[in-house]
């Protein structure tokens, strides 16, 4: 046995041989864009072209710092785009986010294509993502918004930056009177208004089909999808859409008005001593950033600017004024643990019954009604529904019932239930961006999970477990993953999830009292809706918008 060590070695060596030679299978391949000739790479095992860290605006600094996003200036020479571009400025809020960029900067209007068509004039169906985060922080390059998998389904894949907190949502006086349409804000969402223009002008060069746009996005991205689709200037430029847990109505993320967000802009600037925006376009990046940080802001409105949004979402849906496109929307079982509502008290009855009395006084027998007690475990199930509902559930139900009953498009609704295996490193913990963190000697253990945290469904919907490696994924995930992915990609081939190989998913329709939902799990099937009384309860509690 003594050439045993020997063979290992060969084994060891062949392996790493194989590493290194991972990016060894592409051969370089062009497009030309409406401002130039771009080079990616084409992979010989997959036989997708990938291009990464493509142009699609002028790059938003100096004077461009807040202002509506700029065309891109065209160049002579080859561009290479083989690396993802930087990522918009953003502290790190969410710990748990992974990036493949090299970088931040403001500099950061980039977006990245996937394509597997072997012609121009392959005329692919298109799927563009925006990630989430709040609005202040978040990048495509993420692992798990990567867009090899849906390209393999034979759809051309996009993933966009946008510009983040104080550098793309801060509204003032100052830069509305030198605006031409009069307003300010929103300046991530003309971003992403932007990038969906240079795909319809694009994409047929990367063999994708500019009539047959889908726009995708998960927490802040689905926010965004919601605005997309209710904005004058973006929803002629969509054939569907998909939202992942949130919508921009109340609760969550709602836009203001723009006296209010031109007051908070105002107020921020007196408080970091820049009194005019002369002054503010003054500051360097970190100088800007180190302000903002300080200011503990999270974020800044968005805006009912009149010009990208002219109303709340609830106005525009209700008057069938937005995007007429097939819907497919849904949310996790447990976006939110129920301590968000707890707020530090135990899962008690009596605990609970107090919580609900402060939370609704005039209402409260009727918010237990919906949310039973009865257990310490019924109470905590509750809980982590209420909480789940007021942080983002609800917002995207309301935004599902508003475009059921005001289009004669379809509508799809999901409930995402797998919980995600353990984490292969137990020294971390799971965070709510949908990552990992290290977890001190000091932090407590983490409770077991009940249900699909927030986030958690995105690398399913993707196809991309095998990129994230922190949970120890089981044949079931994968066969979930295949699920969720075949429901989505037929979708955005299609506007219909269904396939001859998946459980039906039946369309919600108007007039339905407890309109279907598909519950995704190991095993995925539809079934009537049983919960939404609780958002008809909710939906009187918050402004109708």
């Amino acid at each position: 046995m003594r050439f045993l060590p020997c063979f290992l070695i060969f084994i060891y060596m062949l392996s790493a041989t194989e590493a290194a030679a991972q990016d060894n299978f592409g051969l370089p391949v062009r497009v030309q864009t409406t401002a130039g000739t771009i080079e990616g790479t084409f992979d010989t095992r997959s036989g997708v072209q990938k291009f990464l860290g493509v142009p699609f605006a002028a790059p938003p600094v100096g004077e461009l710092r807040w202002r509506a996003t700029q065309p891109i200036t065209s160049w002579e020479d080859v561009r290479e785009t083989k690396a993802f571009g930087p990522r918009p400025v953003q502290p790190p809020v969410f710990g748990d986010m992974d990036f493949r960029s090299a970088g931040m900067s403001e500099d950061c209007l980039y977006l990245n294509v996937w394509s597997p068509a072997e012609s121009p004039d392959a005329a692919l169906p298109v799927l563009v993502y925006f990630y989430g985060g709040g609005f202040v922080a978040g990048d495509g390059s993420e692992p798990r918004y990567d867009g090899q998998r849906m390209a393999e389904k034979g759809i051309v894949a996009v993933t966009v930056n946008y510009r983040l907190n104080v550098f793309g949502f801060m509204a003032h006086p100052e830069l509305s009177a030198e605006a031409d349409y009069g307003a300010s804000g929103n300046y991530g969402l003309l971003d992403q208004q932007a990038a969906l223009q240079w795909v319809h002008d694009n994409i047929a060069a990367f063999g994708g089909d500019p009539a047959r746009v889908t726009i995708a996005g998960e927490s802040a991205g689905s926010v965004s999808v919601s605005v997309q689709m209710a904005s004058p200037l973006s929803r002629g430029l969509i054939a569907g859409a998909i939202g992942e847990s949130g919508a921009a109505i109340e609760p969550t993320l709602a836009p203001v008005p723009l006296a209010e967000a031109e007051q908070t802009g105002a107020s921020f600037a007196e408080q970091i001593g820049q009194a005019s925006l002369a002054e503010l376009r003054q500051l360097s990046t970190l100088e800007l950033y180190r302000a903002y940080v300080k200011s503990q802001r999270f974020g800044f409105p968005l805006v009912v600017d009149g010009y990208l949004l002219p109303a709340t979402l609830p106005k525009i849906f209700a008057a069938g004024d937005q995007a007429q496109v097939p819907l497919l929307v849904g949310w996790n079982s447990a976006e939110i643990p129920g301590m968000a509502f707890m707020q530090g008290q135990p899962y008690t009855t009596e605990a609970y019954i107090a919580k609900m009395k402060e939370t609704y006084p005039d209402r409260y027998e009727e918010a237990l009604d919906l949310y039973p007690h009865a257990t310490a475990e019924e109470v905590e199930y509750s809980a982590t529904d209420l909480a789940s509902d007021r942080f983002i559930v609800y917002s995207t139900w309301r935004w599902f019932d508003l475009h059921r009953q005001h289009s004669d498009s379809p509508v799809y609704r999901y409930l995402f239930s797998r919980v995600r295996p353990p984490l292969v490193d137990q020294n971390r913990m799971s965070a709510l961006a949908g990552g990992t963190v290290e977890r001190d000697d000091s932090t407590p253990p983490p409770p077991q999970p009940i249900g699909a945290p927030h986030a958690s469904e995105i690398e399913y919907a993707m196809g991309n477990l095998h990129l994230v490696k922190d949970y120890d994924w089981t044949d079931t995930d994968h066969q979930v993953s295949q699920v969720m992915q075949d429901y989505f990609a037929n979708f955005i081939k299609t506007g219909d999830p269904n396939g001859t190989e998946l459980p039906n998913w039946p369309a919600a329709t108007a007039d339905e009292e407890q309109p279907s939902v598909i519950v995704i799990d190991e095993t995925t099937k539809a079934r009537p809706a049983t919960n939404d009384d609780r958002y008809r309860f909710l939906s009187e509690t918050y402004p109708k918008g």
